[in-house]
């Protein structure tokens, strides 16, 4: 008003810096890069049930790993059984004993240790085919082989010894207990397994030769002993007991202990090298498991999962003990969870999230819903997993694979990072505008953009580029980085700090042709033309720069092509030429002819500032490689999380 501007004038020009003020692309930005990570990760076999867990994926700072079905294969065998005073092992579909294969089933103990096997389960099957179960869970499946591989006339036994009552493992009882009718007696016989230590804590007597003996301190320390030797060998270990007593004290039977059964469950090829890529990442391990906590340290040894140091692990039982504060506080120094249950698993996740990190959890079961359902990202097994589970999580692995959750995750922080660069891109071109504008207004007393020109400068480098950056490739070190901190504003004070310096390199680069077309031309529409060329020309080489945060602009040092860009790059450049070539759009516009020195400034003025931001970004690089190596010490030394 002081300058005696026209009032229509300078609320378009107004109405024009607001539209330069909001980064209009962002929106499609956002959905673009979000939708073409489902599409990858389809690929790779990861199926996204939710569009924001493409990009939270990527912040996982811890992942609870699920032992059955997840770190290993789900296909349990029955390798070790102790009976009364004798062990056997089962190996090519025989029971053997110091290697010699057993040709009968005259040790009465190991007799009575298969037929709980076979009547103590849920497994169906086909009378006439007993080796062909209908359903059932792979440990019980392989009770039922084990006993018939020894001799054990499974179908008979159940048509003899009909089923009359049955309880399942259930919170606070991890054993199973049923209860059969025994032919010609008045007596029921009732069956017990389940966790060693609980079933030995039922028994009063156990059985050696066929004699019930009186269970004392002695008889069982050596029956710990015996689980203790098998959990150390990474086995699921299962005891054994067993009552015959009038249906009157079928609640309260005089159990006697008959043995243990161990039973293999392969790891998954690769998980070892698997868990070491989740550390590389900074990602923490955490596995959670049903079994005891001598099998489940010796996995967690195997596998590594504490990155060399001292495994930490907490019980189902003392993790009961423990107040929501204190469990929070142990819970985020532990490495494996022991002997818990769907309702621990879900306590567990609660604990993790308790500072806002990004916690992840896998499951394949029914109960394991409720835990995948409270994480930030649940992991359902697409294969082996079932509906419930499914249904409850974010992302599914169709092939049950742990190595495309490792992909997933590289995808995940690439698209967070490309969702970042165009942001990069938006904020920086978009205050260029507004400095060229205020910066002409103070030096020169006119506006070196009209409302039109700054129209089509966001209508031709808000959106294809910034969708474009979108579609780059991984950075080299996505994934030997720690993960992005969920609490930290995607751009920060740093970020906003940099971007304000380069949108002013941009803007000082137009400007000075501004300013030099003012003083050969003087103020006006052909001076204008050559600060709206250069201003342009100038976004579409940022957005170049904008590809890397780490990298300069040449596909040596970095990343390779990023075609989508090139050709959005080249076909803003046409249409800059077609504006200035057309003489409607020109008119339109209000740009004017350019010699040869018009032309020459142009470049110089675009070209000036890429070479500013690519030198301030070069002297970052030196301390940036500094910083890895002292990441790398610091991840190898065991103390990186």
């Amino acid at each position: 008003l002081l300058r005696g501007y026209d009032l229509l004038r300078m609320f378009k020009v107004a109405i024009s810096l607001a539209i330069a003020a909001v980064p209009e692309g962002l929106p499609a930005v956002a959905t673009t890069s979000l939708a073409r990570g489902i599409r990858l990760m389809r690929e790779r076999n990861v199926l996204i049930r939710c569009l924001q867990a493409v990009e939270t994926i990527g912040a996982i700072q811890t992942i609870c790993l699920d032992k059955t079905g997840t770190l290993t294969m789900n296909r349990m065998s029955a390798v070790e059984v102790q009976a009364g005073l004798q062990h056997f092992e089962a190996h090519a579909g025989r029971l053997h004993i110091e290697g010699e294969a057993v040709p009968d089933l005259s040790n009465p103990e190991l007799l009575r240790l298969l037929q709980i096997c076979a009547l103590c389960s849920e497994t169906e099957f086909r009378h006439d085919d007993p080796a062909s179960s209908a359903n059932g869970s792979p440990t019980e499946r392989a009770l039922i082989e084990l006993a018939l591989a020894a001799g054990v006339p499974v179908a008979e036994l159940r048509r003899t010894h009909t089923l009359l009552m049955t309880e399942l493992r259930a919170q606070g009882r991890n054993y199973m207990k049923t209860v059969h009718a025994l032919p010609g007696s008045q007596a029921q016989l009732v069956a017990i397994k389940g966790s060693p230590v609980e079933v030995l804590g039922l028994c009063r007597h156990y059985q050696s030769e066929g004699v019930r003996m009186p269970l004392d301190e002695q008889a069982r320390e050596r029956i710990m002993q015996q689980n203790e030797q098998m959990a150390k060998k990474r086995l699921r270990v299962l005891g054994f007991a067993y009552a015959e007593s009038h249906p009157a004290r079928i609640d309260n039977p005089e159990l006697i202990w008959v043995g243990l059964v161990g039973l293999a469950d392969p790891l998954r090829t690769g998980v070892k090298k698997l868990i070491d890529s989740f550390h590389c990442a900074g990602i923490r391990t955490t596995m959670v498991t049903g079994d005891q906590s001598a099998t489940a340290l010796s996995i967690g040894k195997t596998l590594g999962l504490n990155n060399g140091s001292e495994l930490r692990i907490l019980n189902a039982e003392h993790l009961e003990q423990l107040s929501p504060e204190v469990l929070h506080e142990q819970a985020q120094h532990v490495d494996i969870f022991a002997r818990v249950s769907p309702s621990h698993k879900l306590q567990i996740v609660q604990a993790l999230r308790g500072d806002g990190h990004v916690i992840a959890m896998t499951g394949d079961g029914i109960n394991d819903g409720p835990a995948l359902q409270a994480a930030d990202i649940g992991i359902a097994m697409g294969h082996g997993g079932t509906d419930l589970a499914r249904s409850a999580a974010d992302i599914i692995l169709k092939d049950d694979k742990l190595e495309t959750l490792l992909e997933a995750i590289s995808q995940g922080r690439t698209i967070s990072d490309n969702i970042r660069k165009s942001l990069h891109f938006l904020i920086s071109s978009n205050l260029s505008e507004i400095l060229v504008v205020l910066g002409g207004v103070t030096l020169a007393a006119d506006a070196p953009l009209t409302p039109m020109q700054l129209l089509w400068l966001n209508l031709l480098t808000d959106v294809l580029p910034a969708i474009a950056l979108t579609a780059e490739a991984p950075e080299e070190d996505v994934m030997q980085r720690p993960p992005r901190d969920a609490a930290r504003p995607l751009i920060g004070k740093d970020e906003l700090l940099r971007y304000a310096r380069e949108g002013g390199a941009l803007a000082g680069g137009s400007l000075a042709a501004y300013l030099y077309g003012a003083v050969r031309y003087g103020r006006g529409a052909r001076a204008g033309a050559i600060s709206f060329n250069t201003l342009i020309l100038g976004q579409l080489l940022h957005a170049m720069s904008c590809r890397s945060e780490l990298h300069h602009i040449w596909p040596a040092n970095g990343n390779g092509r990023n075609r989508q860009l090139d050709w959005a790059v080249t076909g803003s450049v046409l249409l800059q030429l077609l504006a200035n070539l057309i003489p409607g759009l020109r008119r339109l516009l209000g740009t004017g002819p350019m010699n040869i020195a018009d032309i020459a400034v142009t470049l110089a003025g675009a070209g000036v500032p890429l070479l500013v931001n690519e030198t301030i970004k070069s002297s970052r690089l030196q301390q940036n490689a500094i910083d890895l190596q002292q990441r790398a010490d610091y991840r190898n030394s065991g103390r990186w999380y």
